[in-house]
């Protein structure tokens, strides 16, 4: 392995370890600073990817980076509204702990530790693939993008929403950097007792991609932009991207 293969690898377990430490207080730690906001950004998501997949029936959605399990519940739920029968939903991660949550929380899905760019699953055998909140603590994240275009069907949807960079801030992005840089891994460190941890949110939305990059590195990887609009000064983004 290269020196930066090995700098890759240690610092995707530094990541993993420190969703593990956290995983019994994340939920309580996310509602209280996104002060539950981020629900009707995931019921966006999911409202138009089924919209945009214009199918009654869909075989499986996957939820990648599932953390404690949020997403696929959304995923179930909506479903449900619109009359869409979903054969499966199935969670990625590769945080134990996490995944031992969610496993509490939903155990009428079915889960499986693995990275974003090792996920055991068929080609071809997606429907919808989510990853919400996660692509920015992928490291190789060209090699997991080229693995979501592998698992999806064909026409298959890539439905991301994360936390993007912004340049050029307007006066409410700044209120919201201070926000996520000062404000916020005081909160999550009091909850979960690990300052790091939330410290290392607002660095690594810093380090993170900005949209336009995010269009073009799904671009690269064979996918067709349909849909993006970043939420509540910009603070989170969904992106939907269709397999070519």
């Amino acid at each position: 392995m290269s020196s930066t293969g090995k700098q890759n690898k240690q610092k995707q377990e530094k990541i993993v370890s420190m969703f593990d430490d956290i995983a019994p207080t994340y939920d309580t730690a996310n509602r209280v600073m996104s002060m539950g906001v981020d629900k009707s950004w995931r019921r966006k998501a999911c409202d138009l990817a089924y919209q945009y997949a214009g199918e009654e029936s869909l075989d499986k959605i996957v939820d990648v980076a599932c953390g404690t399990g949020d997403m696929m519940e959304f995923w179930r739920e909506h479903a449900e509204k619109m009359g869409i029968a979903v054969g499966e939903i199935v969670g990625v991660d590769p945080s134990n702990g996490m995944v031992d949550v969610a496993r509490k929380k939903y155990p009428q899905f079915n889960y499986h530790i693995a990275k974003a760019t090792q996920i055991p699953l068929l080609d071809a055998s997606s429907d919808i693939l989510s990853i919400t909140y996660g692509i920015r603590n992928v490291v190789e994240r060209e090699a997991a993008l080229q693995e979501f275009h592998r698992i999806l069907k064909k026409e298959g949807l890539v439905v991301i929403l994360e936390f993007m960079k912004n340049e050029n801030p307007s006066f409410l992005g700044k209120v919201r950097d201070f926000y996520m840089n000062k404000i916020l891994p005081k909160i999550g460190g009091f909850i979960s007792k690990n300052i790091e941890a939330y410290e290392y949110l607002p660095n690594s939305i810093g380090d993170f991609s900005t949209v336009e990059n995010m269009q073009n590195e799904l671009k690269s990887a064979g996918f067709e932009i349909l849909y993006t609009q970043s939420f509540s000064m910009d603070i989170s983004t969904l992106i939907i991207a269709r397999k070519q």
